[in-house]
């Protein structure tokens, strides 16, 4: 059984930052690409940001370059999304989805594995 568990989302102002954690359990990520999603109301989720396994390659979407970190401690079966300078457009769920592979992926169909998701919510 696998299970990923989100934790971090809340409230903050623009100018802010959080920290989402992602714990994976029932089975170890180490050799596998992680990615964090998010979902706004009335529109499809979308690619954040995913990271290879050793976490020496990185991807982002243009929106949250230069402002949002993806890290995973493989020890901890644990990825990371640091985030800041947020914006109120950067109001979602955030949900981390694992792959069953190395190799950076865009794709919601590419993500094998995801969590319920953590509600991030920016005021202005």
């Amino acid at each position: 059984q696998v299970r990923l568990v989100e934790s971090g989302g809340g409230l903050v102002q623009a100018g802010g930052s959080l920290r989402l954690s992602c714990a994976a359990s029932g089975r170890t990520f180490s050799g596998y690409a992680m990615g964090w999603f998010r979902q706004a109301p009335g529109k499809e989720r979308g690619f954040v940001a995913a990271i290879g396994w050793s976490g020496g390659t990185t991807h982002y979407v243009d929106s949250v370059k230069g402002r949002f970190t993806i890290s995973r401690n493989n020890a901890k079966n644990t990825v990371y999304l640091q985030m800041n300078s947020l914006k109120p457009e950067d109001t979602a769920v955030y949900y981390c989805a694992a792959r069953t592979s190395n190799g950076l992926r865009v794709g919601v169909y590419e993500y094998a594995y995801w969590g319920q998701g953590t509600q991030v919510t920016v005021s202005s």
